[in-house]
């Protein structure tokens, strides 16, 4: 129980990570075209 809840925390940290690199790329990229 505790390594499957572990495993989840740690996916959902690096969806977390992820997401705010995409969204920091894209903001980068929409000022680059812009």
């Amino acid at each position: 129980m505790a390594s499957k809840r572990e495993k989840r925390t740690k996916i959902i940290v690096y969806i977390m990570i992820v997401a705010m690199i995409l969204s920091t790329f894209t903001a980068g990229l929409a000022m680059f075209i812009n």
